[in-house]
């Protein structure tokens, strides 16, 4: 069983009725819709036209949204139909990144994720939907498409035909006939010039200038709804905090292994760095969410395919790592414990420095998974991802065990270690930053929120301080390669720091700015 949504757009009078009766029947909040029509005009008067398109949950069969959600809030019934559990939703907006329909919003009384679900509740008691009731034009039409005899199988079997995004795979279960390209690809007509009723969320005016709009039909959209990013300066932090402490224990580590001795760096500083960034980390995670008091079921209620929970399970046991190194290390500095070759000390420092590679690795490089869920965000599905966010990590971590050297002191072996380090990640990183932005892309939405970023509202931010200040931190960071002029590789650590946030922020926010209705 297989239930579905069949609009006929050749019929829809675009009367919004249907999205009336959606907000009564489920008291949605003002400025909020689980369903709604979107408007698009295209030509010059009087040579002119009006399209409609009802836009709404797809039901995906494959969808995006319950793999990502760290709590099972979401969910697919049965009978086919995505539903969701509001006394499960924790407020990470995952699951909005995850669809590529911009269909689920966060409640403003609630604070929890909703969106159309079918009216299961009334799917239960054997009625329609409230949206199908209420249509004048009998537009919509629902039922179980698994079924051959049921109404909307033959019409969906007898006609041609279309889906929002099927390049995405999720297997949308909203099928549209008679429907404009211009109104189901949000590319195709930018909300350039404002609404017929109102004005644009200023998210969506903001790129609407930025979007090329068909030269032939100069097609627009006229009316929509208002669709603000998901996530914003947290998670751009988020990801420059875990990547300093990730690579900050990892390069301790591979010093421990190479004989090169860092000294209170290596032993203290590196491990004390980690365990504050990635308490850090937690807690603006815990931070973003909507409903922080629930941030405990993503353990307490986990759906294990999430990787909002496999990250946090790494960044706990990254966190313990961290810890008990730093408890090792200040033990070993105070002289507490005899540490020379042979001791238990020693060998304890080498098993924690072996579990500190994987566990910095996967605290750095988990998010190219959980971004690679957010499968409505095409410009973070890049295959790259995961390797830039270790060359990432071992960027900032040198440059800020660096900076700790200022003040702690480090021999010039140590000081050629991460001055040596410090140019090659940051190279490496330079290298993906170009080939992830500036090569070509398999998708219309990735060439365009790169473009954004390149070209576009952030290129002042991109090439300056995202691309050019890690250049001149390479450059000055060459100066201490040999071991000597720590005074240069201090100042590169902190660039590399300012190069990365402002590269981050770039990233996080124009692959949210393509519109996905």
């Amino acid at each position: 069983m297989r239930y579905g949504f069949a609009i006929d757009q050749r019929s829809c009078i675009g009367c919004h009725a249907c999205t009336v009766a959606c907000k009564t029947e489920h008291d949605i909040p003002v400025g909020q819709f689980r369903t709604w029509v979107k408007y698009v005009d295209q030509g010059t008067f009087p040579s002119s036209t009006r399209d409609f398109g009802v836009m709404r949950c797809n039901h995906c069969t494959n969808a995006p949204c319950v793999r990502i959600c760290p709590t099972k809030a979401l969910f697919t019934r049965d009978d086919g139909i995505v539903d969701f559990d509001s006394e499960r939703c924790i407020g990470c907006k995952s699951c909005m990144q995850g669809c590529p329909y911009d269909a689920i919003y966060l409640d403003e009384n609630t604070h929890t994720a909703a969106k159309c679900n079918f009216c299961a509740h009334r799917i239960d008691a054997g009625l329609e939907p409230a949206c199908v009731v209420v249509c004048p034009t009998h537009s919509i039409w629902v039922g179980d498409l698994d079924d051959p005899t049921s109404g909307i199988a033959q019409l969906v079997a007898g006609n041609p035909v279309s889906v929002r995004a099927p390049e995405q795979g999720t297997g949308p279960n909203v099928f549209y006939l008679g429907a404009d390209r211009a109104v189901l690809d949000p590319l195709a007509a930018p909300a350039a010039g404002g609404y017929l009723y109102s004005q644009p969320d200023p998210h969506r005016a903001g790129i609407a200038g930025h979007l090329a709009p068909d030269p032939v039909t100069g097609a627009r959209t006229t009316l929509n709804t208002a669709h603000p990013r998901p996530w914003g300066w947290r998670v751009t932090t988020y990801l420059w905090t875990k990547a300093v402490g990730a690579g900050a224990l990892m390069l301790a580590a591979f010093a421990l292994f190479l004989g090169i001795g860092l000294g209170p760096v290596g032993t203290v500083i590196a491990p004390a760095l980690a365990l504050v960034t990635t308490v850090t980390t937690g807690a603006l995670l815990v931070w973003d969410l909507k409903r922080p008091e629930r941030f405990l079921y993503i353990f307490l209620k986990p759906n294990p395919a999430s990787w909002l929970v496999r990250g946090g399970v790494v960044l706990t046991a990254f966190a313990a790592l961290s810890a008990a190194w730093l408890v090792l290390g200040i033990l070993i500095e105070s002289g507490a414990v005899p540490s020379g070759p042979g001791s238990t000390a020693a060998a304890v420092l080498k098993v924690l420095a072996a579990l500190a590679v994987p566990g910095g690795a996967l605290t750095a490089g988990y998010t190219a998974f959980l971004f690679g869920q957010a499968e409505g965000r095409d410009l973070w599905q890049s295959p790259l991802l995961f390797w830039h966010l270790q060359a990432q990590a071992i960027m900032v971590g040198a440059g800020a065990l660096a900076v700790a050297a200022a003040i702690s002191g480090l021999s010039p072996e140590g000081v050629a270690l991460l001055a040596q380090v410090l140019v090659l990640a940051t190279a490496i990183h330079v290298l993906m930053v170009l080939l992830e932005f500036v090569g070509r892309h398999t998708t219309a939405q990735a060439t365009t929120a790169a473009h954004l970023a390149t070209h576009g509202p952030y290129a002042r931010l991109f090439w300056p301080a995202g691309v050019g200040l890690a250049v001149v931190a390479a450059a000055v960071a060459a100066i201490g390669w040999s071991g000597i002029a720590l005074a240069a590789v201090v100042a590169a650590g902190g660039a590399v720091q300012v190069a990365l946030l402002s590269y981050e922020s770039v990233f996080v926010r124009a692959g949210q700015d393509v519109p996905l209705s």
